[in-house]
């Protein structure tokens, strides 16, 4: 099935959750009927970010607070100081239930899943009563039956050739990471100089290493899929390592260090399938709700009456991207999934995760207050960072964790940064630039070209708008042909606007509904 998309336009002068601003937002959005996970993966390295079924982007040269989309290297991610102390403090609570007192720093916080797109929450749920997927997906079928028909060709086999070609991806010597331009294919990097969003070079031995490592881990998901348990695993899997050189521990020994037998507490970790939803992520609807509305009332302050299951649902439950299971996929395949953590049978927080081609895309995250103390917003980004490099055990290509937007001008959100190595997307040309060299310009000024060739341009822009593809009166047509039964200049000028923001190769497969 393609993505069908309506494009919203381009909302200014609204309330902004960062700096509080009455109305310093300025974003563009459209709301997703169905998204591919390719479309979607495309999209957010354009600078496009999903709240539930709506798809935004910032304005970044207006808006008051500049969105950067952040992207941290799994691969090469080394834990700092900080981090290793919040796992130490998880294996002490787990081993002997100690609560360390005192120095239990800020959480860094997330502003609500409806600030992030503040004027818009009106206009989404209003557009999630409009909109009727039911009649749109069979009118849908309809047009695409009646096009492939014309053209003789079986819609099946199509489809399969596409999942081909998207795996079929060159690894770069040993790393397992897919080479840059085809990481890139929306905007390779111009050829000159070194490229610096690709990892450094490593060595073969530490990859090795790396990936026997990681092997391990995979012969034991640690309950990263479906039902099984993270904690008080058979304790031979992770036999504590003698020190041998001064090896500094890896993300895999600091999460997986075994537990002695008469451990206080049992953490597991679970992924289920949000959307569409599978039975395991029905069961335990209720109580993901009600760890959602407590942190909802003590963490941000709601009353008790606004997070609703509705609200809850639109947000975090509902998605638009299709599930995928490709045979050389994720053993949990493509699309939206709830991570849970489950302490001594319940849950007490839940992280809302994108499974997509290159990466894990972390959506939001929430948990029981009475647990602050764990820092688990910390604590969690560090297990989705290890799931990563998990999953790219059987998926190559899948080898970035992406953390949705780094404020520099927001002290309380510039945390993402120290995930390192991760890089910021360039705003202009959509290359990843190491966040290194982004820093001192954003000290500088709030809105930066993080790219330093002056010659580089956006090479996946939108370069023949005539082949964007428009489904107009339950018929699919190319915006050449559309464009001639139209007569309003707006229409026009919508339409364009649309295809310079989502690209060329995503305007061509895309379907924009237009009424």
């Amino acid at each position: 099935m393609a993505s069908v998309v309506e494009y919203k336009g381009l909302k200014a002068g609204y309330h902004c959750g960062y700096c509080d601003s009455e109305e310093g937002k300025v974003s563009c959005g459209m709301w997703a009927h169905s998204m591919t996970v390719q479309d979607y993966q495309d999209l957010i390295d354009r600078g496009w970010r999903r709240s539930g079924k709506y798809v935004y982007k910032p304005v970044m040269n207006q808006t008051c607070c500049p969105q950067y989309t952040i992207r941290c290297r799994p691969l090469q991610f080394q834990p700092s100081k900080s981090h290793k102390k919040v796992l130490k403090k998880m294996l002490k609570f787990l081993a002997k239930g100690e609560i360390s007192k005192g120095n239990c720093e800020d959480e860094p916080m997330e502003p609500t899943m409806e600030e992030t797109v503040a004027g818009d929450f009106a206009l989404i749920n209003k557009l999630d009563i409009q909109c009727d997927l039911k009649t749109l997906s069979d009118d849908l079928k309809e047009s695409f039956e009646s096009e492939e028909k014309k053209k003789g060709k079986s819609p099946k086999k199509e489809e399969s050739k596409g999942l081909i070609q998207s795996q079929h991806i060159e690894e770069k010597l040993g790393s397992g990471e897919p080479s840059h331009t085809i990481k890139m294919h929306m905007a390779p990097k111009p050829g000159k100089g070194a490229d610096l969003s690709k990892p450094p070079c490593r060595k073969a031995k530490e990859i090795r290493k790396e990936r026997k490592r990681l092997k391990l881990m995979q012969q034991n998901p640690a309950g990263e899929l479906e039902g099984f348990q993270a904690h008080g695993e058979p304790p031979s899997l992770f036999p504590p390592k003698a020190n041998k050189s001064n090896q500094p521990k890896s993300l895999e020994d600091l999460i997986f260090e075994s537990l002695p037998e008469n451990a206080s507490h049992k953490l597991e970790v679970r992924v289920v399938r949000s959307s569409p939803p599978s039975s395991q992520f029905k069961a335990t609807f209720q109580e993901s709700y009600q760890v959602y509305k407590r942190y909802q009332m003590v963490i941000h302050k709601d009353p008790p009456d606004k997070p609703t299951v509705s609200q809850f649902t639109r947000f975090l439950c509902s998605s638009p991207l299709e599930a995928e299971n490709p045979p050389h996929g994720p053993d949990c395949g493509y699309g939206s999934f709830h991570q849970q953590y489950w302490l001594d049978g319940r849950i007490i927080a839940v992280g809302v995760i994108d499974i997509l081609p290159y990466c894990v895309s972390s959506v939001y995250l929430y948990y029981d207050p009475d647990y602050s103390f764990l820092s688990l917003g910390v604590y969690s980004a560090l297990r989705e960072i290890g799931f990563t490099r998990q999953l790219h055990q059987k998926t190559s290509q899948l080898s970035y964790y992406y953390m949705g937007f780094y404020i520099h001008s927001c002290p309380k959100m510039k945390y993402k940064g120290q995930y390192r190595p991760s890089d910021l997307l360039c705003p202009e040309t959509y290359v990843w630039v190491p966040i290194e060299q982004c820093l001192s310009s954003l000290d500088n000024s709030k809105y930066c070209r993080f790219n330093q060739d002056p010659e580089a341009v956006d090479e996946g822009r939108s370069k023949e708008p005539d082949r964007l593809q428009v489904f107009h009166k339950k018929a699919i047509m190319p915006y050449g042909i559309y464009k001639k039964q139209q007569k309003d200049p707006r229409e026009e000028a919508a339409v364009l606007q649309y295809a310079g923001l989502v690209g060329q190769a995503c305007s061509e497969r895309m379907l924009l509904l237009r009424n």
